[in-house]
Parts: structure tokens; C-alpha cells; sequence
């Protein structure tokens, strides 16, 4: 009997593997149907997002959506989620206070991901789109290998759904890099394997992002990255940044920690009576944008969806929000939040995000305090907590920032250590 071959221990014996090659060539490929996927399901979101939160209300003759537009709104939102959690395959994707969620998708449970996420994010649920991306990605990338070769090696599947999910959302977080390196980190592997999965996830992100720009480029479309324009003016980070900025990253930890274990509690009481009480949990999300808006007399739009246009808004002038209006909202938005993770789909990074940059922006006025060192720790500190990945957290606060990242990469660096060990033992304790 011929003994079987010995896996690969170094790099190069894995790119001399035909195998591998022909992994690597699939991966590309597979970048293409994607990432055009990916760009369609974006475009979509956000032309119903925008049909929902700005052309009908103006159709109507407001300005901005009135007190009361959420709750219509929401309660379309909680129905059409609901069917999809109920009826259809793969439950509508992952609950989202369970995290990111980067486990493989079934090709089977595409459609009903693709429902859930649309009715959810463009209705009004404080959630973001990298979730459903990443779900999409890998089940598209799963068609092209038979359920039985799966079964047979599971390692193929692995690698090639991570590869999927990286060309989805190549460009949602503004970079590539972002994409690759957060499916990397995710993953947790080392050695031979982490090259194995590197590759791949690079080369499938790089491509996506290709056709993602260039697709763009050639419709006219926007996908709106989660990107930052405008940032305050540049300031060099002292002391004082130092000492506000650390517990700020605690606090930010704590928040965003009790925020999704909130968010679990409301999943397990939402799957008792799925229909019902998913309904009624969508229904809550717009009580939050209303009542926002009644003591605030602003609009409730800020309150529902992701904040991922709303965090440029307020990186780009923070002196023009009231620290009372940015209370207010954090309060409403984050309870909002706790709500959608548990009941709702879609993705938790850019809400925590957000969340994390207000609370920051309304720490900023203490003293001895930057404006520009207080976003860079709520960037930072606001990712590492709901990812759970500190170098992808720090990578995404950096690219954010732009050309002045440098000044903050020691405030970035501590920020997203002290978020994620802070996190990890709140967790702890929520959990026990």
C-alpha cells in the first residue's frame, strides 16, 4: 500500500502543490461573479434606503422624515424579517450579537440572507451590511464546488467560502486590506495554514475590489464604503490624550459589551415566538427613532440604520451637535442597537463603530482632550470591541483616519489593546 503524501509544511511546497494553484486561480475567478453580486445587493440596499428615508417623505411634503416614520417603517421591517427567519433557509443568516459570523455559507441560504438583509437595513435596523455580505460571498464561492468534494475535503470549502466572503466586502470598509486581513485574523490559524488562507483571501479581496470600482465607475452607482472625507483638523497627540483616551477605550468596551449582551438575551427571547416577537422587537428599533426625534426635534433617521453616513456628518464638524443631542443619541441608538442584534440581520461593526466615535466626540470637549485623538480612539476602541480583533480594528481606524493615521497610531495601538482586553473580560462576567 503506498503511503499517503505528507502535507505541505512550508510555503513553497504548497505553491508547488497543483492543488493549491488551481485553488488560487479558483479564488480569482470566483472574485468576479462575487464582487458583482455584491455591488448589485449594495446598490439595491441603498436605493431602497434612500427611496424609504428621503424620497417618499419629500413625495409627502416633509423635509425630513417626521417623529412618526419610523414606526410604519419598522413594523414593514419586523414582518418581511420575520418570513424570512421562519420560512426560508439558513434562518436569515446569523444572529448578529453573536458577532461578525465568518463560518461558511450553504448556497441554499443565500436568497433567504439576501431578504432579511434588505428588508432590515434598508427599513431601519441598526445594523450594517458586512455580515450579509460575507454570507453572500460564501455561498456564491461554494457553488462552484460540488457538495460531495465539500464533504470529502472540508479545508477546500473553508478556504474558498473566506475567499468569497473577502471579495464581497473588498470595498464596504473603504479597502481591501480591511477585507482580507479581517478574514485572516478571524479565521486563527497559523503556520502552514495561515499561508494557505492568505493568498486566497488577497487575491479574491484585490479582484473584488477591481470590479467593485470599476463597475461603479462604468453605472454611475455609489456604494458608499464606510469611508471618512472630512476628519477634524490634525492634532498632535500629548499626554492628556493618553489619559482621557485610555479609560474612554473602557468605557467604549463596556458599552459596546453590555449593547450585545443585550442583544443575546432579546435572541433568545425572540426565538420562543419568532413571527411575533420579531415584529414586535422592529417595532421597538422605531419607538427608539421616535422618541430620538421628539426630544430632540431632529430627525429619526439618525437614530435607524448602520450611522455610516452619519459618522462622516460628524467627523467632519462635532462642534455642530449639542453634547446633550449626542447623549440623546447615543442612548436611543445604542438601546436601538442592543434591539436589532438580537431580533433583526445584518452586520454589528458599523453601528459599533458609530457608536463608539459619538461617545468620543462628546468626551472630546474635556480638557486637554483632542477632537482628533478622542475620534481615533472611538474609531479604534468601537471596532476592536464588537470584532474582537484588534489588528483589524486598528487597520480600519488607520485607513479612516487617511494621511493623518500617523500622528495617531500610538493613541490607535494602545486604544485598540486596552478596548479588546477590557472587552474580553466584561464578556466574561456578562457571560457568568
Amino acid at each position: 500500500m503506498t503511503a499517503p503524501a505528507a502535507a505541505p509544511t512550508t510555503p513553497s511546497e504548497l505553491l508547488r502543490t497543483p492543488g493549491y494553484r488551481r485553488l488560487l486561480l479558483l479564488a480569482a475567478l470566483v472574485g468576479i461573479p462575487v464582487s458583482l453580486v455584491a455591488f448589485g445587493f449594495v446598490a439595491l440596499e441603498h436605493f431602497l434606503e434612500h427611496q424609504t428615508w428621503s424620497s417618499l417623505p419629500h413625495a409627502l411634503g416633509y423635509a425630513t422624515p417626521p417623529w412618526w416614520w419610523p414606526l410604519p417603517a419598522l413594523g414593514l421591517c419586523g414582518v418581511l424579517v420575520a418570513c424570512a427567519v421562519a420560512y426560508l433557509p439558513g434562518h436569515g443568516g446569523h444572529i448578529p450579537a453573536k458577532g461578525l459570523g465568518v463560518s461558511p455559507t450553504l448556497p441554499s441560504e443565500v436568497p433567504g440572507v439576501m431578504l432579511a438583509a434588505l428588508a432590515g437595513l434598508s427599513l431601519g435596523a441598526v445594523l450594517g451590511p458586512e455580515a450579509p455580505l460575507m454570507a453572500i460571498g460564501s455561498g456564491l464561492a461554494l457553488l462552484t464546488v460540488r457538495a460531495a468534494r465539500r464533504a470529502a475535503a472540508p479545508q477546500i470549502g473553508a478556504v474558498l467560502g473566506a475567499a468569497g466572503s473577502a471579495a464581497a466586502i473588498s470595498t464596504i470598509f473603504g479597502s481591501p486590506l480591511v477585507a482580507a486581513i479581517l478574514m485572516i485574523e478571524a479565521a486563527g490559524v497559523a503556520g502552514p495554514q495561515l499561508f494557505a488562507l492568505i493568498l486566497p483571501c488577497l487575491l479574491a479581496s484585490g479582484v473584488g475590489a477591481v470590479v467593485f470600482h470599476g463597475f461603479g465607475d462604468w453605472t454611475g452607482l455609489d456604494i458608499d464604503a464606510l469611508t471618512l472625507p472630512t476628519i477634524p483638523p490634525v492634532e498632535t497627540v500629548d499626554a492628556g490624550d493618553f489619559l482621557w483616551g485610555v479609560p474612554l477605550a473602557v468605557l467604549i468596551a463596556a458599552v459596546v459589551v453590555a449593547a450585545m449582551a443585550v442583544g443575546g438575551r432579546v435572541a433568545t427571547w425572540t426565538a420562543r415566538a419568532v413571527v411575533r416577537r420579531t415584529v414586535a422587537a422592529a417595532v421597538a428599533v422605531g419607538v427608539c427613532g421616535s422618541a430620538y426625534a421628539l426630544a430632540t426635534d431632529r430627525s429619526p433617521e439618525e437614530v435607524a440604520l448602520s450611522g455610516q453616513a452619519l459618522l462622516a456628518e460628524l467627523a467632519a464638524d462635532p462642534h455642530s451637535w449639542p453634547v446633550s443631542a449626542l447623549l440623546l443619541l447615543l442612548f436611543f441608538k445604542g438601546l436601538a442597537w442592543s434591539v436589532s442584534l438580537g431580533a433583526l440581520r445584518g452586520g454589528p461593526v458599523f453601528p459599533a463603530v458609530f457608536l463608539g466615535s459619538a461617545l468620543a466626540m462628546a468626551c472630546s470637549a474635556l480638557p486637554g482632550f483632542g477632537v482628533t485623538p478622542a475620534l481615533a480612539v472611538g474609531l479604534t476602541a468601537g471596532g476592536t470591541a464588537v470584532l474582537r480583533l484588534p489588528v483589524s480594528a486598528s487597520v480600519l481606524a488607520t485607513l479612516l483616519l487617511g494621511k493623518d493615521a500617523a500622528d495617531q497610531m500610538p493613541l490607535v495601538i494602545v486604544a485598540s489593546v486596552v478596548a479588546c482586553a477590557a472587552g474580553e473580560l466584561l464578556r466574561g462576567r456578562f457571560t457568568t
